[in-house]
């Protein structure tokens, strides 16, 4: 991934958190993936009464990719927290994709794929897929 790459993933991220649906928490989350067909495809949190009804970023961004044919990951972004409420410096702000989320972006990409994580304050945290998940269940294996 190039660096211009990462930072139009890591705006697409951003992007999409503003527009996340998070009524309930107030846990926005903004996620987009660089596919192998060079596009960015960006998907954000929508909470639903009826929990856990509710998607996750990663998961719409996911379904945009594979909506726009593409099937391989190259890169991750994932953008999240409460501007609001967050200290500047916590590291615990970082939105990670949760488990289920960690196997659906193993499913399109390779251990050695980039994960970036940001809060709305510029904390970082920059991992790779096979780091967040070293033991993903896989089919072809």
């Amino acid at each position: 991934m190039t660096d211009d790459e990462k930072a139009r993933l890591i705006e697409a991220a951003r992007s999409a958190r503003e527009t996340a649906y998070a009524k309930y928490s107030h846990y926005r989350v903004g996620a987009a993936v660089l596919a192998d067909d060079g596009a960015i495809y960006p998907g954000c949190n929508v909470e639903n009464a009826a929990y856990p009804q509710g998607t996750c970023a990663e998961a719409g961004a996911i379904a945009a990719m594979a909506l726009g044919g593409a099937r391989t990951i190259r890169g991750v972004a994932v953008a999240g927290g409460k501007a609001d409420t967050q200290p500047e410096d916590d590291p615990w702000g970082l939105a990670s994709p949760c488990g289920g989320c960690r196997q659906r972006i193993a499913e399109f990409s390779k251990a050695s794929v980039p994960v970036i994580i940001v809060t709305p304050h510029e904390v970082m945290l920059e991992t790779t897929v096979g780091a967040l998940l070293p033991h993903a269940f896989n089919l072809q294996e």
